[in-house]
């Protein structure tokens, strides 16, 4: 019997583990160390008709989230959004920051986000498809 020739599995073991554990959501910097419940376990905001109707009630909630600075279900929730497909008007780096808007049912981000643009956010937009395209929407 060969010896050694399964340290490649255990490597490729390893790599699997640290992979599946960088998609995991993790909590906001700002939030309290107790991590919050994930986006599906958690009961999306009442529909507010003064938000655009083409936001789903996911987004709601995320825009509420982003209102009182979290907590975030995701660590890359408040992250620079570089706009590097320059679909939004230009702006200087840091301006625009992204949020992930809960998918039911998916396992890790999905492919919804809000961007918002200043600090207090001043304007807002809505992608349902990984930043091809975006909705301008105004706070309420």
């Amino acid at each position: 019997m060969r010896r050694g020739g399964s340290g490649w599995w255990l490597a490729a073991l390893v790599m699997l583990a640290l992979w599946a554990w960088q998609q995991a959501p993790r909590p906001h910097a700002g939030a309290p160390a107790a991590s919050p419940s994930p986006p599906a376990a958690h009961q999306p905001a009442t529909r507010d008709p003064a938000w655009p109707a083409f936001l789903p009630a996911e987004a709601i909630d995320t825009l509420q989230r982003i209102g009182r600075d979290g907590p975030f279900p995701y660590r890359q929730d408040g992250a620079v959004f570089e706009n590097r497909e320059q679909r939004l008007p230009p702006m200087p780096r840091g301006y625009y920051r992204e949020y992930t808007v809960a998918t039911p049912g998916a396992r890790d981000r999905g492919a919804r986000r809000i961007i918002s643009g200043g600090q207090p956010p001043r304007e807002y937009f809505y992608s349902d498809d990984h930043y091809r395209s975006f909705r301008r929407f105004e706070p309420h």
